[in-house]
């Protein structure tokens, strides 16, 4: 186990330096690793050279009687993909057991978001004129009004924001940069957080830094106290919906496309690499349905 070991450090040391990977994406690669390792222990496989198709066949049916979803199949699948072909790169194995094994069918499923109303809600539970009430509420207002994934929001530095053109520069995946704007709401939420709250948050850290959201103790906020933030503000809103920053991202994608913007400029938004990353966002909601029936229906 000790040559696994060292393969996966220097598979893991490759993500960070040479991909930019985000700490989480890595940690997903090396949960999904560890478990084959787990898996070829099972066998009796003891190098990774050793592990044939038929292996990897088995695996996967393993996986299916685990009842895993579709969606963890496919990336427990692309993970070892990758981490072969980085093998092979280095001459590591003599060839990739993971290169012909077919990713599973995705599940089609609908986005989870929130109507209007329900967003409302969200909007008032904040009391601004408390320090942590109005980074609550700049937090919240932007990550509706971007649409940013919850990792990005926690990048982002002072010096990424221009508010006299309200446009922020966004690092996202794979250190790919693009710039997104902001509206009237975020914009008053984050200059009174940033010449106020954040401030007076930022007293209480223990060194100076430059990011954009912090904590109560005036650290650099993280994803995980994003997710806690944002469950304060629901169990005050009595909201019975679950609320993540996905679900946020989810209904600027949502409201974007219902009120007509055009995929490509949603896909631009959200920076998605791909179109067909978007096109999950094409369903329409009840209200617009509804709304678009008793206009076009004859008899309506």
């Amino acid at each position: 186990m000790e040559n696994l070991k060292i393969a996966l450090n220097l598979f893991i040391e490759y993500l960070q330096i040479e991909k930019n990977y985000s700490e989480y994406t890595i940690v997903c690669y090396k949960r999904d690793i560890e478990q084959f390792f787990a898996f070829m222990n099972e066998q009796a496989i003891e190098r990774l050279e050793e592990v044939t198709y038929s292996d990897v066949r088995l695996y996967l049916t393993n996986l299916h009687h685990e009842q895993q979803s579709s969606r963890s199949i496919s990336r427990k699948i692309s993970s070892l993909r990758s981490f072969y072909k980085f093998l092979l790169r280095e001459k590591k194995v003599a060839e990739n057991p993971f290169a012909l094994a077919a990713l599973p069918k995705k599940e089609q499923k609908i986005p989870s978001f929130l109507y209007e109303q329900e967003l409302e809600s969200l909007f008032h539970v904040n009391d601004v004129n408390t320090a942590l009430g109005q980074r609550n509420q700049a937090l919240i207002e932007l990550l509706y009004a971007t649409g940013i994934r919850v990792s990005e929001c926690c990048h982002i530095q002072l010096s990424d924001i221009d508010f006299s053109v309200s446009t922020m520069l966004i690092h996202g995946k794979g250190n790919k940069q693009r710039y997104v704007p902001f509206g009237r709401f975020a914009k008053e939420a984050l200059e009174r957080y940033v010449q106020n709250g954040r401030r007076e948050l930022l007293q209480k850290g223990k060194t100076a830094h430059n990011y954009l959201f912090v904590n109560a103790r005036g650290n650099p906020l993280t994803p995980r106290g994003v997710r806690h933030i944002l469950n304060e503000m629901v169990k005050k809103a009595a909201i019975m919906q679950k609320i993540s920053p996905h679900v946020l991202r989810h209904t600027f994608a949502t409201h974007l496309l219902n009120e007509g913007a055009d995929m490509r400029t949603v896909q631009e938004l959200l920076g998605h690499a791909h179109l067909s990353s978007t096109q999950v966002y094409t369903h329409v909601t009840k209200d617009r349905l509804r709304h678009i029936y008793l206009h076009t229906h004859p008899r309506a």
